[in-house]
């Protein structure tokens, strides 16, 4: 793990390759029987974060992930991946279907951030992720999250709260973009590398941190050969199942918790 030389802006920029593979290749890689559910039951669906069920290894599991988009069109059907109020709310109504079945979940993080737009914030947005951090701590099956490529701020956090949570190896996991963290900084977005180097989101920083829990290297990159890192990812969802499985509902509970509360003091001293 300590072998990662790129510099953070390049993890940024191979974050963002236009030819990353997003959440629906994983999908069908991993998960080829899955079955995609739709809808909030209040308001309708939110393409931009796919969920529905599946199997892996025989066993049933419960898969929600946010899709950028591939074609141009993709892309502005996904609204980029940036989820509105609703999808938050599809992806909490499965992980509740899910603890009733007593299956599993499996979150694929890749989005830059909730989206922002006036319709969204009519509609609750902030208050739809705060919710799914609260249940999500409460949710008693177990909940492992994954970053794909880009983990941007509530929006990644919506679908993140995991008992296990780990990126591939130029993913990005971050309170906001670099863009966003220059113009604050530095009133200057165009000083995004610099931002990139100060703001720990690498998954190098984020192992180092304890804020993660696992790296997938990849081979030059997802773009160009997805198949090692896919496998990476494959032992470690065979590996996780397997632990949390074991281990009782009241102490996952509890190991939740203390993983959260943990990260929480850490930022506060």
């Amino acid at each position: 793990m300590m072998d990662i030389q790129n510099s953070a802006w390049e993890i940024v920029r191979l974050a963002r390759h236009p030819k990353r593979p997003t959440s629906k290749t994983v999908i069908k890689e991993l998960f080829p029987d899955f079955i995609e559910l739709h809808g909030d039951r209040l308001y309708g669906d939110d393409p931009s974060i796919i969920g529905g069920i599946s199997s892996f290894l025989g066993q049933p599991i419960t898969i929600i992930a946010q899709e950028k988009g591939t074609t141009t069109e993709d892309k502005i059907y996904r609204n980029f991946g940036m989820a509105h109020p609703e999808g938050y709310r599809k992806a909490l109504r499965l992980m509740k279907q899910a603890e009733k079945y007593n299956r599993p979940i499996f979150c694929i993080i890749d989005t830059p951030g909730a989206y922002p737009g006036i319709g969204a914030e009519e509609r609750g947005q902030a208050g739809a992720i705060a919710l799914n951090l609260r249940e999500m701590s409460r949710i008693t099956v177990p909940i492992i999250a994954v970053v794909l490529s880009e983990g941007g701020s509530g929006g990644a956090l919506g679908i993140g709260v995991g008992d296990s949570v780990a990126m591939f190896e130029n993913s990005i996991y971050s309170i906001l973009s670099p863009e966003g963290f220059a113009s604050i900084l530095y009133k200057d977005s165009s000083k995004a590398a610099e931002a990139a180097s100060l703001m720990k989101l690498t998954a190098a920083d984020l192992y180092q941190l304890e804020i993660i829990d696992a790296i997938f290297m990849e081979e030059g990159g997802l773009h160009i050969s997805y198949q090692s890192g896919f496998n990476h990812l494959k032992s470690f969802l065979t590996q996780e199942l397997n632990r949390l499985s074991q281990i009782p509902q009241e102490k996952l509970l509890e190991k939740r918790y203390l993983k959260y509360r943990k990260l929480g003091q850490y930022h506060i001293n």
